[in-house]
């Protein structure tokens, strides 16, 4: 089965091809660690997680990687603030992005680069784009010279004046264009900085990103992928200077772009006050309902957050689980269906994907033949595995409150069991009684054939 993506830079669907089958690599913009991202930054480890799970299945060796921006001016502003090192606010938040994404179901990538870690390959690379006139150095800074290359801004899709016109770039009187921009920059003492040809500084932030591709992956990768905010200037910008130093070979064969999150309708901004961090949103929200709202629409589309969504998401893995929990006596290893497959390898149509996913619930709901019904769990637990879901036990998941954490299960079922009495002696008020309180403790039980189940009641 084929895989098929849209490339942002021929602007069409394409076959997917590697250049190595044999050694596939996929670069993803990771984070600038200065702070806790928001909800809108986890969508893409999220939506390209899923992709490289797709992968892994096609082809024998993966090599995934996704970076740590960790010298920054947002770095430096905020180790300013608290007068520290700037490793206490990187080391701080690199280490809270990763506990995010693990709670989110991301799996760790397989070279995690820190910009700090590749100040030599910088440097290097900087060096051979001056030797082949492509950059110049100017009062302390090093600048990429973008008229030196005649593809800039085919990414994007626009003329590089018009890219210009609408991009917000400094103007300095060392330029000499202004949509030039820099490659190394000097720093006072107040600020890290490494030496180098042209004096102390630091790295621009394109640079980074360009250099440690190269370091780890090589002078042409088959995919890079990030969000669609990062297309113009910085996946420009790496293309050209990534192209410029590798002698006019092809940087990326594949550019994936996701759409952006907004919220209600508008775009997530600090001054707007709706920026939800990620850390905040996974003590209020189960990590698996927050994993598949992120997945319910396709990747290059625009995806609104809502409560409403949310609440959608816990019902329907209230759903799902509820399948998996009557089928509890079944014994079933996951098997991939070849519709939730064919989903994703047509540009990752998540959302087709889930629509298979719940149709193949249905099934399963309705299975009553042993064979059926084994086939039907394997096909459940398959498909919602490529995506990253349903990867705990039932109980597990009805017995857990909004933050992940179990509730007292011991507490509760002694509650139940006193509620059982009560019924048994005909004492219809104490056990009315019990189910208001384990109401009020966000409890939901549920009488059956098979005895009395309860489950914790999700935000």
């Amino acid at each position: 089965m084929a895989i098929s993506l849209y490339n942002t830079l021929t602007r069409r669907t394409e076959a997917f091809v590697p250049q190595d089958p044999d050694r596939v690599t996929m670069y993803v913009c990771g984070p600038t660690v200065y702070n806790y991202i928001h909800i809108g930054n986890a969508r893409p480890p999220v939506v390209f997680d899923v992709l490289a799970r797709l992968l892994r299945r096609h082809y024998p060796h993966v090599v995934y990687a996704r970076n740590i921006t960790d010298v920054d001016d947002k770095i430096n502003a905020a180790a300013r603030e608290l007068d520290v090192d700037i490793s206490v606010i990187t080391d701080r938040y690199a280490q809270a992005y990763r506990d995010d994404m693990a709670g989110l179901g991301v799996a760790p990538p397989d070279i995690e680069p820190h910009a700090t870690d590749h100040i030599p390959q910088i440097i290097a690379m900087i060096e051979r784009l001056l030797e082949g006139g492509h950059a110049y150095a100017a009062e302390g800074h090093v600048l990429f010279d973008v008229a030196s290359y005649a593809r800039y801004g085919e990414l994007s899709g626009r003329d590089p004046d018009e890219l210009l016109a609408g991009a917000r770039v400094e103007v300095a009187p060392y330029k000499k264009n202004p949509g030039d921009f820099v490659l190394w920059k000097p720093s006072s003492a107040d600020l890290p900085g490494w030496d180098s040809p042209w004096g102390r500084g630091r790295p621009g932030w394109h640079i980074e990103c360009s250099a440690m591709t190269e370091a780890h992956l090589g002078e042409t990768i088959d995919i890079h992928a990030g969000g669609v905010d990062l297309t113009f200037p910085h996946h420009e910008n790496e293309i050209a200077q990534s192209t410029c130093a590798h002698g006019g070979k092809v940087f990326a064969r594949y550019w994936l772009h996701n759409g952006m999150l907004t919220f209600e309708g508008r775009k997530m901004s600090k001054s707007l006050g709706n920026v939800l961090q990620l850390h905040e949103l996974l003590r209020q929200h189960p990590a698996e309902a927050l994993r598949l709202m992120l997945l319910r629409g396709h990747y290059r589309q625009p995806l609104d957050w809502s409560d409403n969504a949310m609440t959608q998401a816990v019902r329907t893995l209230d759903g799902w689980y509820g399948v998996l929990r009557d089928m509890a006596d079944v014994e079933a290893d996951g098997q991939i269906p070849a519709a939730v497959e064919a989903a994703l390898c047509d540009d990752l149509n998540t959302p087709q994907a889930l629509a298979e996913i719940s149709q193949l619930a249905d099934t399963a709901r309705q299975a009553s033949e042993p064979a059926a019904r084994r086939a039907a769990k394997a096909a459940l637990l398959g498909g919602a595995a490529l995506l990253g879901l349903l990867q705990q036990e039932p109980e597990t998941w009805f017995k857990q409150g909004n933050d992940g954490e179990a509730v007292d299960a011991t507490a509760i079922d002694a509650l139940l069991e006193e509620r059982q009495a009560a019924r048994a002696a005909r004492d219809f008020a104490r056990s009315d009684a019990i189910r208001d309180e384990l109401k009020a403790l966000g409890i939901a039980i549920e009488d059956g054939a098979q005895g009395t189940r309860w489950s914790v009641v999700k935000a």
